[in-house]
């Protein structure tokens, strides 16, 4: 009808997050999201369970990076070609190379919660597009999963101003066993954070870590163009700015 304003483009994101927390002994932290449009979901969920299938694992194995090994290393080559040749299929990640030199102290009212909804921010930001509206999945992990959504949709909204919540039109935890694009969230982060922290000795690991460096023409450890769209990569130093 004459005058109407167009339908809102929507989107789902779903993120994950690796050796996150504060005194966790690791070094390099990333979170890291996957993307694609609402109508595009099912049938590409559907596609990764067809891989699935096609390399004899039930259609709800759960894709995780902690699985990979030599033996399953051609499975999950596969699923990262399938990242790779679907079009409406798109990877963020924000990589925090050593945590140690961290200084909340030095920040006024900063602590390591809020800093790390500060980095989530900044992960998602360049994801965000104030005409389209997007649905935020998180894996849940632990009991405080409930209230980590909450502040992260307030920062969110706050940040775009989006009070009616029309941008980020929600934030809300998965199991990641029922989400097949939050596990190649999953496995893509953590490809990122092995190649992050210099590990090495798992030959399927490192496999899947070439496949990616091949595909996207990344070496994984470096910061892209902002405008990449595909395999987007922020590598943030606390020297830069932590406030």
């Amino acid at each position: 009808m004459a005058g109407e304003a167009p339908l809102r483009q929507a989107f789902n994101i779903y993120c994950d997050e690796s050796c996150h927390l504060e005194n966790d002994g690791q070094q390099a932290m990333v979170l890291g999201a996957a993307w694609c449009p609402l109508e595009q979901t099912h049938d590409l969920s559907e596609g990764v369970r067809r891989i699935k299938s096609k390399h004899g694992l039930a259609r709800d194995f759960e894709v995780k990076w902690t699985k990979v090994s030599p033996g399953k290393a051609d499975f999950y080559s596969e699923l990262v070609s399938y990242f790779f040749e679907n079009d409406d299929l798109h990877f963020r990640a924000l990589i925090v190379p050593d945590k140690s030199k961290l200084n909340h102290a030095a920040f006024p009212g900063q602590d390591h919660d809020s800093w790390y909804y500060k980095m989530y921010f900044d992960m998602l930001k360049v994801i965000l597009n104030p005409h389209a509206e997007h649905r935020i999945y998180l894996d849940i992990k632990d009991t405080r999963g409930a209230s980590k959504v909450a502040k992260l949709h307030e920062v969110l909204c706050n940040s775009q101003y989006d009070f009616s919540q029309s941008i980020i039109h929600r934030v809300q935890q998965v199991r990641s066993h029922e989400a097949e694009l939050l596990q190649l969230a999953d496995l893509m982060i953590g490809a990122i954070a092995y190649t992050n922290r210099g590990l090495s000795g798992n030959s399927g690991k490192e496999q899947i870590v070439k496949a990616m460096q091949q595909r996207s023409g990344y070496n994984l450890t470096s910061t892209t163009l902002l405008k990449e769209d595909k395999v987007n990569l922020f590598r943030w130093h606390a020297t830069e700015s932590q406030g």
